[in-house]
């Protein structure tokens, strides 16, 4: 466990120590693809088989099977879901509902430990958390007792290395000095915090205040607990955004000193987040406007000597996670891009997904019925897919695509056990791709070219055995 000491927090990087000079930019007009392909509706690829081919057929049995078949020596990470928020953000297509009942938010932390020792006792060999992630909804809304006690029941069930991750989203409008100090308890030693946009009228209609002074006194507030590593959510795509907006959002996050950035486009899916019919789809941006955006973000980092790590994330060059894009380490989960190089997640709280070797397990999204199993002593898997040797084959081939936008696939078929042409008809399918400048292809090698860093799942779904041009359940490519 990490000490947390009474000290005073490390002293900050100056902005002279870390801005580095910025690449010389062309004034040669940038390649274009054709719009059509902004248009596209695509997976974003945080696991393959995506959710969107999850099913019944695994179950608990499945799962306590696959557990007790783990090696002992094999990397874990755990991701722990709070699926709740004071206030619900308009444009949120996660699994949360608005719950201020806190005495109802203090039995779902006692069901959490509860989930967690039934997991941990269906593990006979549990090999070395080095990664513990709580996401939300707003993992911060649990009463600081109830984290430190849930963190605290984490490490008596698993054994954790010495300089385990401990990440935490975080609500800057909800975030309490007391909380703050129980994350540095607990040893939380990175952060993420949604800003999306500074705008106040874009605020308006996301349903999201959050004057940029709250922001500022929550950076603060963090440090002064000695909590460093802060990382941002800023978003593109939201109704009445433009170019101004997003450079605008970025030079007020910049300023603040954070360590990572993640730009992510607006997906707008009333049909499954229902919650999304209250924002105007008309004043939504248009494709063209979208990719406008997603190219301003990535321009305005680059200009602040920031490394851009896939096709929406940014880090410092001598951040962990640009030095992982470089090294061709860099890995993808439910999060997005990350470091994690883990080979098990372990999925803990409603709706929260697993990740094995042998595929993928969801619990119960019905917070009712998640309680009632972990009540009566079941572990509340309800869905997931089984891995094939194929489905491993494909996930690690669009991993690398979205990582480090190069594969060959000749190569990895041969690495997984399959003859070398298993990827032809594939390449067939992204002949046209190449045509419309998408991506370089020689051989059997793919290469996702510069300008086309934001179209890499247009690239990715073609090596995707499930996904179809008409399928409908994805978000848009850009």
């Amino acid at each position: 466990m990490r000490e947390i000491k009474d000290a005073a927090p490390p002293a900050r990087h100056s902005p002279s120590m870390r801005k580095t000079s910025p690449s010389p930019r062309s004034s040669s007009p940038r390649p274009t693809v054709p719009p059509a392909y902004a248009l596209e509706t695509v997976p974003r690829y945080t696991s393959y088989p995506t959710a969107a081919q999850f099913g019944p057929g695994v179950d608990e049995g499945a799962y306590r099977d696959w557990l007790a078949g783990l090696d002992g020596g094999t990397p874990l990470s755990l991701y722990v879901h709070v699926p709740y928020c004071r206030v619900l953000c308009w444009y949120c297509g996660c699994h949360t509902s608005v719950l201020n009942d806190d005495a109802r938010i203090a039995r779902y932390a006692r069901r959490l430990e509860r989930e967690a020792e039934l997991v941990a006792a269906a593990m006979p060999n549990k090999g070395p958390v080095a990664h513990l992630h709580f996401g939300g909804g707003t993992p911060t809304i649990l009463a600081p007792e109830d984290f430190e006690a849930v963190i605290a029941r984490l490490r008596a069930l698993f054994p954790f290395v010495e300089d385990a991750e401990i990440a935490v989203e975080i609500d800057p409008r909800t975030l309490t000095p007391a909380m703050a100090q129980a994350l540095a308890r607990a040893g939380v030693n990175r952060v993420s915090l949604g800003i999306q946009d500074i705008d106040p009228e874009i605020q308006r209609l996301v349903n999201r205040i959050q004057p940029m002074e709250t922001v500022a006194a929550t950076f603060a507030l963090l440090r002064s607990v000695g909590i460093e590593r802060i990382n941002v959510d800023l978003m593109y795509g939201l109704p009445k955004q433009d170019v101004a907006h997003v450079r605008a959002s970025i030079a007020a996050v910049l300023a603040l000193e954070p360590e990572r950035a993640a730009v992510f486009g607006y997906a707008h899916v009333p049909w499954f987040a229902k919650h999304q019919a209250a924002i105007d789809a008309a004043l939504l941006p248009g494709a063209a406007e979208r990719l406008a955006q997603a190219q301003a973000a990535a321009d305005a980092f680059a200009e602040a000597g920031w490394t851009q790590i896939g096709f929406d994330h940014y880090a410092h060059p001598d951040d962990p996670m640009a030095k992982a894009a470089r090294e061709g380490t860099l890995k993808r989960n439910f999060q997005g891009y990350t470091t994690d190089q883990g080979e098990v997640l372990i999925g803990l709280g409603a709706s929260a997904i697993g990740a094995l070797p042998l595929g993928y397990a969801q619990n119960e999204p019905h917070l009712g019925k998640w309680a009632q199993a972990i009540d009566e002593g079941r572990i509340p898997v309800v869905r997931g897919i089984a891995a094939t040797p194929e489905d491993r084959m494909r996930r690690d081939a669009i991993e690398r695509l979205m990582g480090a936008f190069a594969v060959d696939l000749g190569a990895l078929a041969r690495a997984h056990g399959f003859p070398e042409e298993t990827f032809d008809a594939d390449l067939a399918r992204l002949a046209p791709l190449a045509e419309d400048g998408l991506c370089a292809i020689e051989g059997r090698q793919v290469r996702v070219l510069p300008h086309a860093r934001f179209h890499v799942r247009n690239v990715a779904a073609r090596l995707d055995a499930y996904w179809a041009p008409a399928a409908t359940r994805h978000s848009r490519a850009v």
